[in-house]
């Protein structure tokens, strides 16, 4: 039986999946979610951190870190 993204059994065929979302949806079933072990607080602290930063920066900054990723994207290829 396949996993789900934190490690969830799931079945592998599609109908099978829509039976156990019915059996869930129903209550005959619980959804077994995981906690991945972060707090809520340090979840929303994560989320704004980038728009923070980008915030803080000169547009200077900004312009030279968007130019190394974009030469460190067309490297790759």
């Amino acid at each position: 039986m396949p996993t789900g993204p934190k490690g969830q059994k799931r079945p592998a065929d599609v109908i099978g999946n829509a039976v156990r979302v019915m059996r869930i949806a129903t209550g005959e079933e619980t959804d077994d979610v995981q906690d991945d072990g972060k707090s809520a607080a340090a979840k929303e602290l994560g989320s704004r951190g980038g728009k923070k930063r980008a915030e803080n920066m000169t547009p200077e900054r900004r312009a030279e870190i968007a130019r190394k990723a974009a030469e460190s994207r067309w490297k790759k290829q």
